[in-house]
């Protein structure tokens, strides 16, 4: 009786871990994590506005700052103290010590981004605007000439692969469990 007991429960934890990865899969919208100024992450050698220039930032994105603690640090402020490198009252100190600190782009606005200790002057500013995420795209219609839709359109490419895995995993766990 313990075994089959034991078995039971051990194929409602696999489907459990299966339906909660599907769940995460699932989603069509994923953030993404911006190492600021890339290889030579926050510092002066860098010009940030060529950096940010073919990027586009969204809502849920973070910027992530590498740099020397001991000299510089991560300061949001507003636009007149971006363009004046006015480091006294920032709207946010992001420096926590350690040189490596996130930013969370949490609104859709212009972000500005400055070092303390005179190093704005050198160039260590960054301004970066912030916006929505995009609405899905949406399917297109039959395509005139095959009179079928493509396999793979909109969202079917980010849900047909994951849950077919799922569901081969859910598969395979049965015939262990059966």
């Amino acid at each position: 009786m313990e075994v089959g007991k034991r078995g039971i429960a051990s194929a409602k934890v696999v489907v459990m871990i299966t339906m909660v990865s599907l769940l995460v899969m699932i989603s069509g919208v994923s953030s993404v994590r911006y190492i600021v100024g890339k290889d030579l992450g926050w510092s002066t050698n860098v010009n940030y506005t060529v950096w940010a220039q073919n990027k586009h930032f969204y809502v849920g994105d973070w910027l992530f700052f590498v740099y020397d603690r001991h000299t510089t640090s991560v300061l949001e402020v507003n636009q007149t103290a971006y363009d004046k490198c006015i480091d006294t009252n920032p709207i946010h100190n992001w420096t926590t010590g350690h040189g490596r600190d996130v930013a969370p782009l949490n609104e859709s606005r212009q972000y500005y981004f400055i070092s303390g200790n005179g190093f704005c002057f050198s160039g260590l500013k960054l301004s970066v605007f912030v916006a929505n995420l995009p609405p899905p795209p949406t399917e297109s219609p039959l395509n005139e000439t095959s009179g079928s839709p493509p396999f793979f359109s909109g969202y079917r490419d980010r849900i047909v692969l994951p849950a077919a895995f799922v569901i081969a995993a859910l598969w395979d766990s049965f015939l262990l469990f059966c």
